[in-house]
Parts: structure tokens; C-alpha cells; sequence
């Protein structure tokens, strides 16, 4: 393992050691601190997300940019303060620390045993979101996650998410479709951050006008087990309590061939998080590069990389 991923792992590792064990003003303190520091510095990170505000609020002023990516930046330290500290949080502070509007779409969607997934962008804390649900509903999930360098970092999260009640699936290595599909068949709940996928398999959409691709998981898994496709949007308030909304179902189209299906089901998804995004693009935590004409244009062949 190289320092710099040593020194990775062992500044996550101190985060979720030491902030936890913080007063909770005291954490959140730390965090707004902290993000307000990252933000002045205007790394690459803070200029990719007022880069991806722009889209979303494209009429704003470049004052505006700057108060909506500082006000992100808080509110991207605010998930991590919270994540950090939810292992040490009573399960009353976490029921009590999400409310969701429409949860009838989802507790509903489980009484049916049709199984159910919940797709969500990176808004607010899914991972808040994800405990309520397991605390609160008292039903497990199951969930995927990208395997993040260095390895330990990656069992430090899986082991964070599995301390909350989900199961979570490596998103390499070509099984987890699979065991999704069966936990789904079984009348489990599957739940997948779904606003990024840069890879051949994501599905075009058109998002704030302009096109990027967002994975086709849940939609094919909806084709495939017949079960519930519910998108879900977050956001903060001023209070200590997230806020969020479970949406309509995304209905699987009648007519048309599975690529077909699985273009209209992901346009839905990626309307429904537009709502969300919009609404409260503070909240939306991409720091990376969204849209496809913000990629790096790949070399031909003969060019250097």
C-alpha cells in the first residue's frame, strides 16, 4: 500500500473513531469548519461542483454559484459528520432524524412481497436514509458499493454500512445483478445511488438539458424481477432532521424492447431526481464530472493519453 493510501485510510479510520465520539454541536462545528476551508481553497473538487450548479441553476450569477458550492460544501461535510457519528447514534436518533414524505409508495410496496428497489441520487445522507429504514421499517436491504482504493478503505465502508443493517454487494466482479435479483424475487428491498454512471452499460438521458448517463440497474432489475421501482429524493432543512420524499412509481413500459424500456424507465429516474436537485441543489454532493460534454475527449489511436 502507497503513504498516500495509508494516509487515506487512516484519516477515515480517525473520523470514525473520534468524530463520533464528539458533542454533536461540537461535530457539526467541525464540519462546517472544515468545509468552509476546502471552499476557499477552490480545488478541483468545489470547481466541479459550481461547475455542475451551473447546469442545474443555469440563470445564476457567479455570486450565486459561489453561495450555492459554499453552501454544498457544507452540506457534503454535513454528511460525513453525520456518517462518522450515525454508528454511535441511539436508534432513536435515528428514527427521529429522517421524515419522509409518501413512505405509504414504499411500506406498501413491501406488504406486496413484489420486492421493492429505491433509487436515489447523491443527495443529503442516503446512508441516514438507509439506517431509518432499517431502524425504523425494521427491514434490512441490500445495497452495492464501488470498490475504493486502498482495499482497506473499502472494508472500512463495508463494514460501516453492514453496522447498519444492510447487506452491501462489490460492484465489480459481475455477481451482484444476480444476487439483487434474487433478493428482489424474494421480496426484499434493494436501495442504489443511481445519478452516475460512466462507464459502456449507462443509459443517455437528458438531465438539466443537456446529456449524461445514469446506470440501467434498477430499471433491468425492474424489467427482470417485476418488482417496485420507487426514486427517492433527500435534502436538509435548517433543523437537525433530514427531509425526503419517496416519488410515484416508475412503471414499466407496455410496449417495446428491453433497451427501449430500460431508456424511458431511466429518463423517469433521472426527471424524478431533477425535481429533487432543483429544488435543493445544495444537497446534491457530485463533485465529479456529470455530464458527457464535460468528459475528457479519449485519445485516437496513435495519440498519447
Amino acid at each position: 500500500m502507497s503513504i498516500a493510501d495509508r494516509l487515506t485510510d487512516s484519516l477515515y479510520g480517525l473520523g470514525w473513531s473520534t468524530v463520533k465520539k464528539l458533542p454533536e454541536p461540537v461535530a457539526t462545528g467541525l464540519g462546517r469548519t472544515i468545509a468552509d476551508l476546502a471552499w476557499k481553497r477552490r480545488g478541483k473538487g468545489v470547481l466541479r461542483l459550481e461547475s455542475n450548479y451551473a447546469r442545474v441553476v443555469p440563470d445564476a450569477s457567479p455570486e450565486r454559484l459561489a453561495e450555492l458550492s459554499r453552501a454544498g460544501m457544507r452540506s457534503y461535510l454535513r454528511y460525513w459528520m453525520e456518517s462518522f457519528r450515525l454508528p454511535a447514534w441511539s436508534p432513536e436518533r435515528v428514527r427521529t432524524g429522517f421524515d419522509v414524505q409518501d413512505a405509504h409508495y414504499l411500506t406498501d410496496g413491501l406488504a406486496s412481497d413484489r420486492g421493492v428497489i429505491l433509487a436515489l441520487p447523491h443527495l443529503a445522507n442516503w446512508d441516514l436514509a438507509g439506517a431509518w429504514v432499517t431502524t425504523k421499517l425494521e427491514t434490512p436491504f441490500t445495497t452495492v458499493a464501488e470498490r475504493l482504493k486502498p482495499e482497506t478503505l473499502y472494508d472500512r465502508f463495508v463494514a460501516y454500512r453492514e453496522g447498519l443493517g444492510m447487506e452491501v454487494l462489490p460492484h465489480s466482479g459481475g455477481s451482484a445483478f444476480g444476487t439483487l435479483a434474487r433478493r428482489l424475487r424474494d421480496g426484499g428491498l434493494v436501495c442504489l445511488v443511481a445519478d452516475r454512471d460512466l462507464s459502456a452499460s449507462g443509459v443517455e438521458v437528458k438531465f438539466f438539458g443537456e446529456t449524461a448517463r445514469m446506470p440501467a440497474g434498477p430499471s433491468l432489475l425492474a424489467q427482470q424481477t417485476g418488482a417496485l421501482l420507487l426514486p427517492v429524493t433527500l435534502w436538509y432543512d435548517d433543523s437537525p432532521v433530514m427531509r425526503g420524499r419517496i416519488h410515484p412509481p416508475v412503471e414499466v413500459p407496455e410496449t417495446g424492447t428491453r433497451a427501449e424500456k430500460t431508456s424511458v424507465m431511466t429518463q423517469a429516474l433521472a426527471d424524478a431526481f431533477a425535481t429533487g436537485i432543483a429544488d435543493h441543489p445544495e444537497d446534491w454532493h457530485m463533485l465529479q464530472r456529470l455530464w458527457l460534454a464535460d468528459l475528457e475527449p479519449r485519445p485516437v489511436d496513435g495519440e498519447r493519453a
